[in-house]
């Protein structure tokens, strides 16, 4: 199944979880990530139940440092 993360499509299995997807593209679940599945941020304490469902639009929010 394919699902949108912040513009780039992804084709990923059913039952994949967002903290499957983060592993996948291999981004770090630490500090500063905020992720929102079609307009709907999740709690990062539910990441590794939330199931992704065909065509989902997600955004991978991360907080930079900076002046």
């Amino acid at each position: 199944m394919e699902v949108l993360v912040n513009n780039k499509l992804y084709a990923v299995q059913p039952g994949t979880t967002v903290a499957a997807l983060l592993q996948f593209i291999q981004l770090s679940s630490e500090k500063g990530v905020a992720i929102a599945i079609n307009s709907q941020v999740i709690p990062k304490t539910s990441w590794p139940e939330q199931i992704l469902q065909t065509a989902d639009k997600v955004t991978i929010i991360r907080a930079t440092q900076g002046g």
